[in-house]
């Protein structure tokens, strides 16, 4: 069993910040990548930050100079720190990471629940 319990939702003002966490707990052999996804009403999920094993972070383009993404890889979690947001950022976050898992040969997404992130006046 494998779980991803993400925090750090909320309402903020444009220009304000946000971080979220994520944290992958259960029987993990080892993570390949985490990242962090979201989908806004009526559009599709959309990547908007990862960070693989050992490299640096990659971002959409709308996201960039203003996100940062970060592992702690002892603890198994990732951080988004989300500066200088907008309305266009409202949407629910989703943790997503690349697990495998012990006795398992082969690599899996597992996702978060899902936290919301509204940005507004």
């Amino acid at each position: 069993q494998v779980q991803l319990v993400e925090s750090g939702g909320g309402l903020v003002q444009p220009g304000g910040s946000l971080r979220l966490s994520c944290a992958a707990s259960g029987n993990i052999f080892s993570i390949n990548a985490m990242g962090w996804y979201r989908q806004a009403p009526g559009k599709q999920r959309e990547l908007v930050a990862g960070i693989a094993s050992g490299g640096s972070g990659n971002f959409a383009d709308s996201v960039k100079g203003r996100f940062t993404i970060s592992r702690d890889y002892a603890k198994n979690t990732v951080n988004l720190q989300m500066n200088s947001l907008k309305p266009e950022d409202t949407a629910v976050y989703y943790c997503n990471a690349r697990i495998v898992r012990t006795g398992w040969a082969v690599p899996y997404d597992y996702w978060g629940q899902g936290t919301q992130v509204t940005v507004s006046s």
